[in-house]
């Protein structure tokens, strides 16, 4: 069997989790932001796969930031938006959505669109996709003639009701492919109404690709024979090729591979209601898991809707390398501001000054400096207290009171962000199971779950670097999206999801999946007069589907409505069959005796510290107590115990 190397490239640090029949190896070295690749090749190097790699024994699947960090950095190719004549400052005007409801002169917003570099073109469809204004030859010559003066690198294409009948898009496409630009068109990228959504993610993907496609590139050359796919944003692979074509589809890369892994935790553990919690070093990624992880339409990325599949997930600025400061108040603030990978927290000893949530860690001993993170990185005690000492000092507090304040901070805004997708969809947190992973997650857990009222956690086997994990377990997969007609009939719904089918299956084949595909079809849903939608499984009976959006609505808001339904898209989800690898149980383990004990801030008696794989199968411990291990540590606080499961997971119980 050939194994799998999943590589997740994160703001601070690249995790890789090598599976193989026999074992899992884990490893982290610091991210290089501005070249990716060479992390991911220094990571190869360092395990050995170089050999495997070049021989194509070796199957890579990579979890990237790149896309993300162009959009909220403001980076992107120089890019025309081409739309209908009269249109063309749509993406402009966008929707009447402010972030202060009530100011009357907000100001201007800053981004990176150019009045200059939108287009309009002389072609219009009515409201059925029947063509009123035809795209005439002159038209398109105007066209080209007006983008090359411009001379963009892509080109977004984006008509009216093009969802119909996209014709006259693929028309334009065709005569700007041959000026050889990166083209993208409405109706291939996201088939749906709503033409400023559409526009967005049209535009971004026309503006990211050309980047990110030049990244994949030189990361496929780099790797080999060894076969490439990246992740989705929705949760499942695409090929390399592909990938670079989709570009807005990888938003949300890295951390879709955390759900695919929490929720295969759930099958393992038998449970399928999870609260996740994803900290890393820069940010913190928080999503629930019903069954299944949620997929929305309704995503956000910095200021742009994106209104492609991806995961149900809330993200805020809080991880481990969170900077700590005092406002001209003398207000204490953490996040979102991060101190990154260069230099990284004070404890790096990199060149950082400034206190962070690690610093603070470290300061009250939940972070050992005799251990070594990811990637043989020491951390200074000397450094790390220091800077929060500094901060102390500005704010008239002990060191130790400083600390405890920076994490009580971070722990407040995380545990708002579970609130926000637990209680404010109507879920009780105590209903579930709380996974926390990421390199700080288990820092963190046992408060978070005191602080929503849940009494079950879990830190997974190789938490540091679940994300990672999840990447090399993940499935080909594609998500189809297709705008219904006014008043579709059973026969429209079932012949649309039957084409949508056909395609994705033909791409993944492609790609080279030879496994069976499974598919999954759904309708989106809404009252009359509603701007949004729930999903809901299509079985081809209208009615049945009708009945379940009721009930589905009363879940989520508290109320049905006597309106008419409107049934507004088909969506099919392509998974290809593959035999998913089982972690390897853990083998018997020395006696789990503990390594040291220490004096820890807060703390009555030494804290007993553990460290993970000497930890047996069954072996049961109380807090307080620290659990180290290469790629994260977990704080067991007073009142909670933990037993390990047969695979090497963390089941913490809190006692009262």
């Amino acid at each position: 069997m050939t194994a799998c190397l999943g590589i997740d490239t994160g703001g601070t640090f690249t995790d890789f989790v090598l599976l193989e029949p026999d074992r899992v190896r884990t490893h982290k070295v610091l991210s290089s932001p501005e070249a990716p690749e060479e992390a991911i090749l220094l990571g190869v190097r360092e395990m050995g796969l170089e050999q495997a790699m070049a021989d194509g024994e070796l199957v890579i699947v990579h979890g990237t930031t790149v896309a993300t960090n162009a959009v909220l950095e403001g980076r992107g190719a120089r890019t025309v938006f081409v739309t209908n004549s009269g249109l063309e400052e749509l993406l402009l005007i966008g929707r009447q959505t402010r972030p202060a409801l009530y100011d009357l002169c907000p100001p201007a917003r800053a981004h990176e669109l150019e009045p200059d570099l939108m287009l309009g073109v002389e072609t219009r469809l009515d409201s059925g996709g029947t063509e009123v204004v035809p795209l005439t030859d002159k038209a398109i010559d105007r066209l080209v003639q007006r983008l090359r003066a411009r001379e963009p690198e892509a080109v977004a294409i984006n008509l009216l009701f093009s969802y119909l009948n996209d014709d006259a898009e693929r028309r334009l496409a065709d005569a700007l492919e041959a000026e050889g630009l990166f083209v993208c068109r409405s109706s291939e990228v996201l088939a749906v109404a709503g033409e400023y959504e559409r526009g967005v993610a049209t535009w971004l993907n026309a503006r990211l690709g050309p980047g990110v496609s030049r990244y994949i590139r030189r990361l496929d050359e780099s790797t080999g024979a060894a076969p490439l796919s990246i992740m989705q944003s929705h949760g499942g692979t695409i090929g390399a090729t592909a990938a670079g074509e989709q570009a807005v589809n990888l938003l949300l890369s890295g951390p879709a591979g955390g759900l695919c892994a929490a929720r295969q935790l759930g099958d393992e553990l038998g449970t399928d209601r999870l609260m996740t919690f994803d900290m890393g070093g820069t940010s913190t990624d928080v999503a629930l898991i019903d069954g299944d992880f949620r997929r929305t339409l309704e995503g956000r990325v910095g200021p742009w809707p994106v209104a492609v599949p991806m995961v149900d997930m809330h993200t805020i600025g809080a991880g481990g390398g969170s900077l700590a400061r005092l406002d001209e108040a003398g207000m204490l603030h953490v996040g979102p501001q991060s101190a990154g990978a260069d230099p990284g927290p004070a404890c790096y000893n990199r060149g950082g000054t400034e206190p962070t949530v690690t610093d603070a860690n470290l300061m009250l001993g939940r972070l050992q400096p005799d251990y070594a993170l990811g990637g043989g990185l020491e951390l200074s005690g000397e450094a790390g207290e220091g800077a929060v000492t500094a901060l102390a000092a500005q704010a008239g507090l002990t060191p130790e009171q400083a600390a405890s304040g920076i994490l009580d901070l971070a722990n407040d805004h995380m545990a708002q962000a579970l609130r926000v997708i637990s209680i404010q969809k109507g879920y009780d947190p105590a209903d579930f199971t709380l996974v926390s992973f990421g390199g700080a997650g288990g820092l963190h857990v046992c408060a978070l779950a005191e602080a929503l009222g849940m009494h079950r956690a879990a830190v997974p086997a190789n938490s540091g670097v679940l994300s990672a994990q999840g990447l090399a377990r993940a499935p080909r997969q594609r998500e189809l999206i297709q705008a219904l007609p006014a008043h579709a009939d059973a026969d429209t719904v079932q012949r649309l999801a039957i084409t949508l089918t056909t395609t994705g299956e033909e791409q993944l084949r492609a790609e080279g999946v030879t496994d069976a595909i499974d598919s999954h079809w759904f309708v989106d849903l809404r009252y009359q007069g509603q701007s949004f939608h729930l999903d809901i499984p299509w079985d081809g009976d209208m009615t049945a589907a009708e009945a379940a959006f009721h009930e589905k609505h009363e879940q989520r808001y508290g109320h049905r409505l006597e309106l008419p339904v409107e049934w507004v898209h088909v969506r099919v989800r392509l998974v290809a069959r593959q035999s998913t690898t089982a972690l390897p149980a853990l083998t018997e383990r020395p006696d789990g005796s503990p390594s040291a004990r220490v004096a820890m801030a807060g703390q009555q008696d030494p804290v007993t510290v553990f460290e993970r794989e000497r930890l047996a199968p069954g072996q049961t411990l109380s807090g307080p107590a620290l659990i180290c291990e290469p790629v994260a540590t977990t704080w067991l606080a007073p009142g909670w115990s933990l037993e390990v499961s047969t695979a090497g997971h963390l089941l913490l119980f809190r006692r009262h």
